[in-house]
């Protein structure tokens, strides 16, 4: 544990700063034409967590000019203790002043950046060596806010009171219950908020206005000159002159219900019953929903800690929202960690799964039925790596994952099948899919069959990478592993043949079995994709004659160029009298088939025979590019600048890779319920909303999912994704493209 805390202490420091790397100049893939976005430092926000005591009532937070966060509780005062990023805290009594623990604080506020507290007596505070000390007479007294001067307004929720350094003054009520007090410096006047109210009242002269409201009021603040007051429906506009609502009230948020609201850096902040969200400048929210986030949904008070954190509390305790500074490379050396820490097993990367509601120290490497995928996917990351800056560990990386995937082709008996995954044995009946394990040779060794087309495409991706950019004895084991598996293809009639002797459900590229679908059914079009795109390939880095005629054979008497270059418009269900098999397969949008598709358009694009093949290849990926674009998916737009196209999206694919959250568990998520985005009717795609979400408002997902789901349940914690796949394959793919440029510093 201490280890790992020691780590994440150590990431904190690596978001301050901005790192180089040493770039290799000569990067023959470099797209042309194309501005490289410039990788200068941004915002990255992460959370850090405090969990209260079940018995312990929360009710508002702030952090003084020191740091120090305190905390208002059924239990007095509190403070955080602990808690880091991934790993949360706890909040414990503030045992600090020993005189606070006997007063009766009922409210409390930071105040010229000192803390002030409000308690059945008095308001006092430890500042200005304890000088400020003002009694009042209000002994329930419950809300109050201070003036520039060292005035305070306070109120028992009824009766208002004028407290100044001279002792107590004015009282007045507003004839309806009081729920917040505000000072407004720019007009010299205290705001008071009612349930049905907004009252104005001015120290200088002791006069309270009154002006009564329709609307069932929650909380307001001031922003811009106005008064923005929350309500269960939304939140409303507020002439400070007039004190009447301008304009209708705002209900396109992402929860109408409001709980709370803050002005902070110029921004709005609100809290809601199901969590909390800020207004950007172009009028859009960003949602901070789950346990990513916050201990619980139910938002009780926001405010603003030091160095622009933001501090949420909830009923279950405290997040803190922190914004610090990182470029693209430094989130991939965080990343790059994450993974070499905790989800390399075996050499594979894997999953980290069975954990206890986030701890990342509970839970245990699993095996998937896509091992072989996701390495292949991780292993590409790393050589590409390896190429624009020459390390040594990306390069021991490369050569560990290696020495996995070629062992699952050694471990089981069959000639150039890679299994799917291997294991010790004695627990197969704790795998994943238990009836697809099957024993080894060694005793000590079982192997996963049923090996599927996503794996073998991820392979032989994988594996061209490193031929293209390895000069040593990878180079020539990549080429070897290539051969290996398309002559099983080959040799099979095109079957990937498991070792009960008959081709796995989805190795299948035999044109009995490809133009058996009927032409809108996309595992016809991906299929052949697929395998012209793998001759291809193995044809480049052999030689062997066998490869290229064979994919000439498929494109000129089987119609696979045909197939390949159907207009993705086109693919859609099957027709009411295709068989069942078509009909389950063409259901709906595979978004698995996308990740084959992009993957393949490697070997398809970069070896294709002749440059009449290269160019119809361009344009059916750039077909299927302009498909893909509302999902804004990071891969697909940096894979697309392969072709040398100046109209990939990279500035979605940067948005991609910013907003992905540090924290890759998964968290329960939900966005249905969400009035601020905008609903699609039902659709082939199962695209939901007009516009998708940020990557780090929905579930952590891979490449091969469908990036408009909205909610994700169930899983709350219980597993961490590996950034191997999901994030640092784009991010090193585009700087070896050219596309993402090295850090750059910030004069």
């Amino acid at each position: 544990m201490k280890k790992n805390k020691s780590y994440y202490l150590l990431f904190i420091s690596i978001l301050l700063l901005s790192c180089g790397d040493s770039i290799n100049k000569t990067k023959p893939d470099q797209v042309v034409n194309v501005s490289a976005y410039k990788d200068t430092p941004y915002q990255q926000d992460y959370s850090i967590k405090y969990n209260s005591a079940d018995d312990q009532k929360i009710s508002e937070a702030y952090m003084d000019r020191n740091g120090v966060i305190q905390l208002l509780s059924s239990d007095g005062i509190l403070r955080t203790h602990d808690g880091q990023f991934l790993y949360p805290g706890t909040l414990v009594k503030d045992k600090t002043y020993r005189p606070l623990t006997n007063k009766k604080i009922s409210s409390f506020l930071v105040y010229k950046n000192q803390f002030v507290y409000l308690d059945d007596k008095s308001v006092f505070s430890n500042a200005w060596a304890g000088d400020l000390y003002i009694t009042h007479d209000l002994t329930q007294a419950k809300l109050f806010a201070g003036s520039d001067n060292f005035e305070f307004l306070i109120s028992d929720g009824k009766i208002l009171q004028l407290l100044s350094k001279d002792g107590a003054g004015w009282k007045g009520d507003i004839g309806d219950e009081v729920l917040e007090i505000l000072y407004d410096s720019s007009n010299k006047l205290f705001w008071i908020l009612g349930t049905h109210s907004v009252s104005s009242f001015d120290p200088n002269k002791n006069i309270l206005t009154t002006i009564e409201q329709e609307e069932e009021l929650t909380s307001f603040t001031l922003f811009s000159g106005k008064l923005i007051v929350g309500t269960s429906h939304g939140y409303a506009e507020i002439d400070t002159t007039t004190s009447k609502i301008d304009g209708t009230i705002k209900n396109k948020l992402p929860v109408n219900d409001i709980t709370c609201i803050s002005t902070i850096n110029e921004s709005l902040w609100f809290g809601s019953s199901q969590g909390a969200f800020k207004l950007r400048n172009d009028g859009k929210f960003d949602y901070y929903y789950g346990k990513r986030w916050l201990p619980s949904n139910n938002v009780k008070h926001i405010s603003q800690g030091k160095d622009e954190s933001i501090l949420i509390v909830t009923d279950a305790g405290l997040g803190q929202i922190e914004f610090k500074k990182m470029t693209l490379f430094d989130k991939a050396q965080y990343y790059e960690d994450q993974v070499r820490d905790r989800h390399i097993r075996l050499g594979l990367n894997a999953t980290l799964v069975d954990m206890n509601n986030g701890n990342i120290d509970s839970g245990r490497l699993s095996d998937s039925d896509n091992d072989g995928l996701w390495t292949s996917m991780y292993l590409a990351a790393e050589a590409f790596r390896y190429s624009v800056t020459k390390s040594d560990e990306a390069l021991q990386n490369c050569r560990e994952s290696m020495e996995s995937m070629e062992r699952l082709f050694s471990i089981n008996p069959v000639p150039g099948f890679p299994s799917r995954s291997f294991e010790r044995s004695g627990y197969i009946e704790k795998l994943n899919n238990p009836d697809r394990w099957q024993h080894a040779t060694d005793p000590e060794w079982d192997w996963k069959s049923t090996t599927s087309s996503d794996e073998v495409i991820g392979h032989i991706f994988a594996y061209s990478v490193i031929a293209e950019l390895m000069d040593d004895d990878l180079k020539d084991r990549a080429i070897i592993l290539i051969d290996t598996l398309m002559n099983h293809i080959v040799s099979n009639d095109l079957y990937m043949v498991d070792f009960d002797g008959k081709p796995t459900t989805w190795g299948k590229w035999n044109p009995k079995y490809i133009n058996a679908r009927p032409k809108m059914v996309g595992d016809r079009k991906i299929n052949s994709s697929n395998i012209i795109g793998m001759l291809q390939t193995a044809y480049h880095f052999t030689g062997k004659e066998e490869y290229k005629e064979k994919a000439l054979n498929l494109i000129n008497k089987h119609g696979y160029l045909e197939n390949l270059m159907r207009p993705m418009d086109q693919i859609a269900s099957a027709p009411s009298d295709a068989d069942d098999w078509s009909k389950m397969l063409s259901e709906s949008w595979n978004h698995s088939d996308d990740e084959m598709y992009f993957l393949g358009y490697w070997g398809l694009y970069k070896y294709a025979f002749n440059d009449t093949l290269k160019t119809k290849y361009k344009k059916a990926i750039l077909d299927h590019w302009e498909v893909e674009r509302p999902e804004k998916d990071g891969a697909w737009n940096i894979i697309t600048a392969l072709t040398g196209t100046s109209k990939f999206d990279l500035d979605e694919a940067v948005w991609y890779l910013k907003e992905h959250p540090l924290d890759l568990i998964s968290w329960d998520v939900k966005n249905s319920h969400r009035e601020d985005i905008e609903f699609i009717a039902p659709n082939f795609r199962a695209q939901s909303i007009k516009e998708v979400l940020p990557p780090d408002e929905r579930r952590v997902q891979r490449h091969n999912s469908n990036m408009f789901s909205l909610d994700k349940v169930g899983s709350d914690g219980n597993k961490e994704y590996s950034a191997g796949d999901i994030w640092l394959l784009p991010y090193w793919m585009g700087r070896y493209l050219g596309v993402i440029s090295e850090p750059q510093q910030l004069n």
